[in-house]
């Protein structure tokens, strides 16, 4: 698994997660309980993605944020 996810995306990845999670567990999104449920569950791929530094959409569209080393 190669790291495709760089430093900036990978901060602005967990701060996401963590708000969309403690959005929908607050219940503060509104009153329908599947729009808690898909931010839930988007803040929960967010902030694994942004640990993990590995994006599944990232690699298949070859999409590599990460900083590129000079020689």
């Amino acid at each position: 698994m190669k790291v495709n996810v760089g430093t900036p995306e990978r901060v602005v990845r967990i701060i996401a997660g963590i708000v969309l999670i403690a959005l929908a567990v607050l219940g503060t999104v509104g009153p329908w309980l599947y729009t808690g449920i898909v931010l839930l569950v988007i803040g929960i791929v967010l902030l694994l993605t942004g640990l993990v530094r590995w994006c599944p959409a990232w690699a298949l569209f070859g999409v590599n944020t990460c900083a590129v080393k000079k020689p």
